[in-house]
């Protein structure tokens, strides 16, 4: 069984959207990639850390599923990183009322033993200096290591991102950081860009408009599945992230043609994400569900072409 390595934040968010709003609710990346990753077969364990403010029944909803947390650091007397939101009626864009780092901001990431020889390590959105420092820490180059990052450790720590950049296979990071990293407006381009970079496989996420998939000259597209509701974006893309990684570590097969149904498999996860608050559809979502979706997609996305 394929053995999968979550790096990121374990999070407090409180949200706002058209449809409601929320107090302090369990968030963070690495707790949407686990999540995700948990529909598949395969072994997973978090490094993160948190505050002692952190509720015992969130670690539980984690453990329940079978997630290693022995790498998640419980700072005594700390208080847990808070992020705080208000969505705009289009749920495209979002005003940030608060973000408060606390024990994320002196956190030294520590690979659990059983685990530094993970097949697939997942580098949730971090400083680069903590990504760079896991990817140290493995015993041998893991089959393949997946980035995510954004615009704000584009403007501050770009040298450091750099250097992250080259070492990793894939990278995941959604259209509007892929052209303010490579000053490209076409996609196309920017994906070339990327992968003169380093990795081999660029992944640009488009919200409600998919997903693209750029290895050498060849380019894949997954549509995201049209929804009646969307009552929270929050997650979204960690949680595609989760079911990217998750259906690559049980496949065990790194090439395009796996890459392909992996950006629908986490495409599927990340269209039950958006249904409720933070992790809350997530946390009760069953195989059967995520089996019907996927036909869903299947439908959406095959066609016959009769040539004349």
């Amino acid at each position: 069984m394929g053995k999968l390595l979550i790096v990121g934040s374990m999070a407090f968010d409180a949200i706002e959207t058209p449809f409601g709003k929320t107090g302090k609710i369990l968030g963070g990346a690495a707790t949407f990639i686990g999540l995700a990753a948990t529909q598949f077969k395969l072994r997973s364990a978090i490094v993160s850390v948190v505050g002692e403010d952190f509720p015992k029944a969130y670690m539980d909803i984690l453990k329940d599923r079978d997630i290693d947390l022995s790498g998640v650091e419980v700072v005594k007397g700390g208080k847990t990183f808070f992020w705080q939101g208000k969505y705009h009626n289009d749920l495209n864009s979002r005003d940030t009322l608060a973000t408060e780092l606390n024990t994320l901001a002196d956190f030294n990431p520590i690979v659990p033993d059983g685990f530094a020889d993970a097949d697939v390590v997942m580098l949730g959105n971090l400083h680069p200096n903590i990504q760079m420092s896991v990817i140290n820490q493995m015993e041998e180059r893991p089959k393949l290591i997946i980035l995510d990052t954004m615009n704000f450790w584009m403007n501050h720590t770009w040298d450091e991102l750099m250097d992250v950049i080259g070492k990793i296979d894939v990278i995941t990071i959604n259209d509007e950081e892929a052209r303010q990293m490579t000053k490209e407006y076409s996609l196309v381009k920017a994906a070339a860009k990327i992968q003169e970079m380093g990795p081999k496989y660029v992944v640009i996420k488009k919200g409600e408009h998919g997903a693209l998939l750029f290895h050498e000259n060849n380019i894949f597209f997954a549509p995201a599945l049209p929804l009646e509701e969307v009552f929270d974006p929050t997650g979204a893309g960690d949680t595609f992230a989760g079911g990217f990684a998750g259906y690559l570590t049980m496949a065990g097969n790194i090439s395009f043609e796996s890459m392909k149904n992996a950006i629908i498999h986490g495409s599927n996860l990340a269209s039950f994400c958006v249904e409720r608050f933070g992790t809350e559809r997530m946390v009760e979502l069953k195989k059967h569900e995520v089996e019907a979706r996927l036909m869903q997609f299947k439908e959406l996305t095959q066609f016959n072409i009769e040539l004349t």
